[in-house]
């Protein structure tokens, strides 16, 4: 009898430890929605930029200009805008401000050189007809109104690059007033390698378009001028391609005697 006590008083501790044992390894899973909910109670919400920037679109950064091409400059003005006064550091933005514009005339003399009529042999024409004053002449006329280094010309937008044309926005400064604004554009065929010299294109472009502002060349937008002009010292000619044999018209001064490469007279 007290043997068999024994053996009941040596199972009972083992069959008392074993589920000890086994609970001690068990580890308890909690649901992962139950889990995400508890962490959001006692964590406070972190929220990343990115996750700002999708819910509030005024916050996201816009859209590259290159959107269309595969390539990109970034070449976006630099932001110079100062928390002081503009007044008090003589810091101007000039990819955003407007200053001096339309403040006040320039005086007699460089209006007298701004407005003079440009010479008949300095223009040249298109083969599609268009009159244009090449570019160096525009910067003469500057350097000469102005001198130089008293005029300027400043990008004030990113370059927009597609795949066949770059334009960007210029602002002309003369004695460090806003005189003009406006967008160049160049088109350019080959691939990347072309674009840096399409650049350079678009920013003549912007010129011309800015010193029209100030009366540079104004004939060249006067009908009157240009037939009468046209008539003077061009010619409307016949031509054939070389390779793909099309016939077409194309302009050209009188005094040049021979066409230009694809083309030959007929």
């Amino acid at each position: 009898m007290l043997h068999s006590t024994k053996l009941v008083f040596r199972a009972t501790p083992q069959a008392l430890c074993f589920p000890v044992r086994s609970y001690s390894r068990y580890v308890r899973t909690v649901p992962k929605t139950a889990s995400a909910k508890t962490t959001s109670k006692l964590a406070p919400s972190i929220t990343t930029e990115d996750e700002v920037a999708e819910q509030d679109p005024s916050l996201q950064e816009p859209q590259s200009a290159t959107s269309t091409a595969s390539f990109a400059f970034h070449d976006a003005p630099p932001e110079t805008r100062s928390v002081l006064n503009s007044s008090t550091n003589n810091n101007i933005d000039w990819s955003d401000s407007y200053h001096g514009l339309g403040s006040q005339p320039f005086s007699r003399e460089i209006a007298d050189i701004l407005l003079a009529p440009i010479k008949d042999q300095d223009i040249e024409i298109k083969p599609d007809g268009l009159l244009y004053l090449p570019e160096i002449k525009y910067r003469r006329i500057l350097n000469k109104a102005f001198g130089p280094g008293g005029w300027g010309l400043v990008p004030r937008t990113e370059s927009l690059i597609t795949k066949s044309q770059i334009s960007r926005e210029y602002g002309l400064i003369c004695h460090g007033r806003l005189i003009s604004i406006a967008r160049g554009e160049q088109d350019y065929f080959g691939g990347e390698e072309k674009v840096t010299t399409a650049l350079e294109g678009c920013k003549s472009n912007a010129l011309m378009r800015c010193c029209k502002d100030l009366g540079i060349a104004s004939e060249l937008w006067d009908p009157g001028f240009i037939r009468k002009w046209k008539a003077k010292y061009c010619e409307e000619v016949f031509v054939e391609h070389v390779v793909n044999k099309k016939k077409k018209k194309l302009w050209k001064l009188k005094s040049n005697k021979k066409i230009e490469y694809p083309y030959k007279q007929l």
